[in-house]
């Protein structure tokens, strides 16, 4: 099913759809354990020597903030499409070592015997899996060097077809480590975007706090369509990474807000290390009502449940409170337990494996009103995963109402299996039955009880058409 991905702009490209994981096991006896922290940086944009293009040229815009460090920089810009390589979410390391044919047909086996002994389809989703098998083992004994080997182990389990198992080479399983540590590094303006190159833009998903970006005026629903005069969009392609580039280095953007138009901005870069953000505020109403809002953009980040904690200890007491999933693709069951716990325990639900099945459940963690406050969640195409199952679980019991678009259906639970040269596969293993209804999401998707959408580069935050019929929906105005 078609998902689309987010990237985290400046350095790295978080691929975030699609991602219903639980803790990594090792085949072939499997020791359940949370994903281990991982401390390596991202990639740093390679620089090539191009001299560096001084911002005072005429008609350039005022640099509005300059970050900590950078006071004493001449500020100057970078050509992107000379100066900065294609972006990647290899953490530092040289590629992925080296691995035998011997090696690749024991992990080929191994992931096999994986496959046949958990996938979650007994008809292995309708497809030929012995031809699958046959197809594959015929071309790993006939020799792959490494990076080949991994793609194809890659293309084996998406051959399934469930949209959602897949295969990560060494650097692509610390790249995702990182990312769910929140381990982030990176040298950019501080905004996480979605590529639309279909309109020729970027748009801008959630600002980082104090940042480059902030202070420089991009605010969420803002679209980029131009990086130093060159068009971010070109040959159907969207190049997010060409906001990127050296620390203290300046960059122009052309912005376009939702109704505006088009204006240049100007930014210095700088390198940042704080945790992929939240957006919480109040909702602005003509009541007096305290209607909360917070935007939940993954839960493949483990500093997602701390931010929203202090996000319900910073409210106090609401008469509402919108959760925004809309961009969510998923994430960890780490992250996604404690969120839930603020809002509602006890037994939420079933995972149901071709064997068995085990009981998902939560302990209350209060935060004010936390636990009966009326909950609205917010949902979309972009919805994936434990993003669908988090707004299904709270519609399910009764806690809150969902606004917003039909979602996809991509909620089976994957678990990843480690092989002995640091590569890992992630299987769907799991099916989620609901607590009350019992339907079947992954036909079904979460279906909203009111329908208010519009493209995300189309509307603000004061004009959002799913926000408002949120705040009409609690009652409120």
């Amino acid at each position: 099913m078609p998902v689309r991905r987010l990237s985290l702009v400046a350095l790295l490209l978080l691929t975030l759809s699609c991602n219903t994981l639980t803790r990594a096991f090792t085949p072939v006896e499997p020791t359940l354990a949370p994903p281990p922290a991982v401390t390596d940086a991202p990639t740093i944009p390679v620089i090539t020597e191009t001299p560096l293009t001084p911002i005072d040229i005429e008609g350039a815009p005022p640099i509005l903030y300059t970050p900590p460090g950078c006071q004493n920089v001449p500020p100057a810009t970078v050509p992107p499409a000379t100066t900065v390589a294609e972006p990647t979410a290899t953490p530092l390391v040289a590629g992925n070592p080296e691995i035998s044919t011997d090696e690749q047909k024991r992990i080929f086996e191994k992931l096999v015997g994986t496959i046949e002994r958990v996938y979650v389809y007994p008809d292995y989703n309708g497809k030929d899996w012995p031809g699958i098998v046959n197809n594959y083992r015929a071309k790993v004994e006939a020799g792959l060097n490494t990076e080949t080997f991994y793609i194809e182990m890659n293309a084996m389990i998406a051959d399934l077809g469930d949209e959602h198992s897949h295969f990560e080479s060494p650097a692509e399983v610390a790249a995702s480590n990182a990312d769910l540590s929140g381990a982030l590094d990176y040298v950019g303006i501080g905004i996480l975007v979605q590529s639309l190159p279909e309109k020729g833009r970027v748009t801008v998903l959630a600002v980082f706090p104090n940042s480059s970006a902030e202070r420089g005026g991009l605010k969420a629903h803002d679209s980029i369509l131009a990086v130093d005069g060159s068009p971010i969009a070109q040959d159907g392609e969207a190049h997010p990474q060409w906001v990127r580039g050296p620390e203290c280095s300046a960059v122009v953007l052309s912005v376009e807000s939702p109704g505006q138009s088009p204006r240049d901005l100007a930014f210095i870069r700088y390198r940042i290390t704080d945790p992929q953000p939240i957006d919480a505020k109040l909702v602005n109403t003509t009541d007096g009502s305290r209607i909360g809002y917070i935007f939940l953009p993954t839960f493949f980040d483990e500093t997602i449940p701390g931010q929203v904690e202090q996000a319900l200890q910073d409210f106090g007491d609401l008469d509402g409170l919108i959760l925004d999933n809309r961009m969510n693709g998923g994430g960890s069951s780490l992250v996604v337990e404690p969120i839930l716990s603020y809002f509602t325990s006890g037994k939420l639900g079933e995972f149901a494996s071709r064997n068995d099945s085990r009981s998902f459940n939560v302990a209350s963690n209060p935060i004010h009103n936390s636990q009966t406050v009326p909950l609205v969640v917010l949902v979309g195409e972009d919805t994936v995963s434990f993003g669908e199952i988090f707004s299904g679980i709270l519609r399910d019991i009764g806690r809150a109402k969902i606004v917003g678009q039909t979602t996809l259906g991509n909620v089976e639970t994957m678990y990843g299996y480690d092989f002995e040269d640091g590569s890992r596969a992630w299987i769907a293993q799991e099916r989620f039955d609901p607590p009350v209804s019992h339907e079947f999401w992954e036909q079904t998707g979460i279906v909203p009880d009111v329908e208010a959408f519009a493209d995300w580069d189309t509307f603000t935050f004061e004009n959002d058409p799913a926000v408002t019929a949120a705040v009409e929906l609690l009652g409120h105005k």
